[in-house]
């Protein structure tokens, strides 16, 4: 097919352990795409603790969840991965010749030797709003994601949240649309304290509009919503809107892969302690989602399942070829691959 995508590994899930991933598979020359349900690398540490001090990483007494992830793709850099966001992986088929075919919900296909899947506990999903009826609007004015900022373009937007998501998109759509509410439940945010003062500059210009409330119902006709209706404590309140973006937080799913014909042990892909490999050859499990006796759910243990699972993965892209292990402090090789020789 003339649209595929052709590499030689494809991992699914930008988190930490993803993102260490492309760098032990960069040092042996292995090229990787990476697929992400998410807006934007880091996976949980990025998305649910940015700035969540973290302190079990070796030679970091203290690290951020987005100072990990700055590291992380700052490390990486040299390898030029390609990242694919606000993607889900919804099927992996093996094909003849050993190599797989991955296809995502935006209906792009994937062809690599080696699939890894380092998804963390499995794909976020984004929590619905407990608003009756918003089923009938996803995906048409009802937006758990921004994939095409062009989609919210000379839009009556509302977005609900108090984390970075919200705040973000708040600021990224706000030249764009028509219109823009922000509404959250309280007055305090959990979004980096740049963006929250940015809002409100916003708000102080009369560029965006900030609510005190909670969803209470939509209405509209055909999937397209044309109010949004709040509760607040002054009383209910009615208004206009084209898109709705809910950010309630996300919860965890295995999602698609557990229709893959993994071997599963409690919705976690049982792996050895070789090559971490699961129960079909040349496709890998590392970090949370995987398991074996003795697992630890530590970001240190899954930065080893990817060193470990890299050596196996050179030799399926690379069979019959001799791999000469290397250290990145003595080998020149490596360090012009790194562009620091």
């Amino acid at each position: 097919m003339s649209n595929e995508i052709i590499t030689d590994v494809v991992i699914i899930g930008g988190g930490p352990v993803g993102l260490f991933a492309v760098f032990e598979l960069g040092l042996l020359d292995l090229k990787c795409h990476v697929i992400d349900i998410l807006d934007r690398p880091g996976g949980q540490c990025a998305e649910l603790y940015p700035e969540k001090p973290i302190y079990d990483i070796p030679g970091f007494p203290m690290i951020t969840g987005q100072g990990l992830t700055d590291n992380l793709m700052a490390q990486i850099a040299p390898f030029g991965p390609q990242f694919h966001f606000n993607r889900m992986v919804t099927s992996l088929t093996k094909l003849d010749d050993g190599s797989f075919r991955l296809t995502t919900d935006a209906e792009e296909v994937f062809v690599a030797k080696v699939v890894v899947i380092a998804a963390g506990g499995g794909s976020f999903q984004p929590k619905r709003p407990p608003v009756e009826g918003i089923e009938a609007y996803e995906g048409k004015s009802v937006f758990y994601s921004v994939r095409k900022m062009d989609d919210f373009r000379d839009q009556d937007v509302v977005i609900v949240g108090g984390g970075d998501s919200a705040l973000d998109w708040t600021l990224n759509l706000q030249p764009i649309v028509r219109s823009l509410t922000l509404v959250h439940r309280r007055d305090a945010f959990k979004a980096a304290p740049a963006s929250v003062n940015r809002m409100k500059e916003l708000v102080m210009e009369g560029k965006i509009n900030f609510l005190l409330g909670q969803i209470g119902k939509l209405d509209g006709a055909d999937g397209q919503i044309d109010h949004v209706h709040l509760t607040m404590d002054a009383g209910d309140l009615s208004i206009p809107a084209t898109r709705l973006l809910p950010f309630f937080g996300l919860t965890m799913k295995l999602g698609p892969v557990a229709d893959w014909g993994l071997e599963l042990n409690d919705n976690l892909i049982s792996v050895d302690t070789e090559k971490f490999q699961t129960s079909v050859p040349g496709v890998f499990a590392i970090g949370d989602i995987n398991h074996y006796p003795g697992k630890l759910k530590l970001i240190l243990s899954g930065f080893h399942e990817a060193a470990l699972m890299a050596q196996a993965a050179k030799s399926v892209v690379a069979p019959g070829e001799r791999v000469v292990f290397q250290y990145t402090t003595s080998s020149t090789k490596l360090q012009k691959k790194l562009g620091v020789a």
